[in-house]
């Protein structure tokens, strides 16, 4: 038998993102990258700038999951506490790094590698870089435990940097159909069914309503396509048997 898949957790840190003030765009980039690893995302959680909650909530997860990512709160500002808030989760001094001082320190002129500067090079002794593209201040890694930007363009430099070096596990494959005009309540039964003939599969639901006409996605997604592709076989005849003609894939209004 295969080994398991390893797992997943993200941390997406910032009061802005609670208030309703910023939108989070960084869940659905990191679930698909680190779904096509192999490393399936289980669990999201999006907590406050309280330094507290965030070194609580980093040493509960980072025992949990296999791979912890968090995502915000790295900038020059004073709300910016998630590297220090890493650094105590780990018991660790917080200072300035090796490597990313001098760096960044050479990248700006004579005197404007201020106080507030400084904070980005500043990190958990021990902690090894996360490099990007787009800016020189780095993300980091401690242990199981990797700390990127909230800038959605900066994080997604820095997972496509990390990927490569990420231990995933067999790809999760998703196969989708959908049925248009058929609601979730008649669909309940025969899905429960097929999803209790393939455990290893998570297999889904999601309406979609449209001036054109309502209807149901519905997903069959794990790391054995030939599962999935046999599931979403059993779930077309099951819309067939319903009086509804199945779509197979993303229909193009949808």
């Amino acid at each position: 038998m295969a080994a398991p898949n390893p797992t997943a957790c993200l941390l997406v840190i910032g009061n802005e993102v609670l208030s309703g003030r910023t939108r989070d765009a960084n869940i659905q980039f990191l679930a698909t990258g680190l779904g096509n690893l192999g490393i399936p995302l289980r669990e999201v959680r999006v907590i406050p700038d309280v330094h507290q909650t965030i070194i609580d909530t980093v040493n509960e997860v980072r025992k949990k999951f296999d791979y912890v990512f968090t995502t915000g709160g790295i900038g020059p500002t004073h709300d910016d506490i998630t590297s220090e808030c890493v650094a105590a989760a780990f018991g660790v001094p917080w200072e300035p790094h090796p490597v990313a001082w001098p760096r960044m320190e050479a990248s700006y002129k004579p005197g404007d590698f201020n106080a507030a500067r400084q904070r980005m090079a500043t990190m958990p002794r021990g902690a090894a870089l996360i490099e990007n593209s787009i800016s020189v201040a780095p993300g980091f890694q401690m242990e199981n435990v990797y700390v990127m930007a909230g800038v959605p363009r900066v994080m997604q430099s820095m997972f496509e940097w990390l990927a490569p070096r990420l231990q995933g596990g067999t790809k999760i494959e998703m196969r989708v159909v959908h049925a248009i005009g058929l609601p979730e309540g008649v669909i309940a039964d025969g899905l429960a069914a097929i999803q209790a003939r393939y455990p290893d599969l998570d297999i889904g639901s999601y309406p979609f309503y449209r001036a054109t006409g309502n209807g149901v996605a519905l997903v069959a997604k794990g790391p054995d396509v030939a599962a999935a592709e046999r599931a979403v076989a059993e779930i077309t005849q099951l819309i067939v048997s319903l009086g509804r003609t199945p779509i197979q894939g993303e229909p193009p209004d949808v």
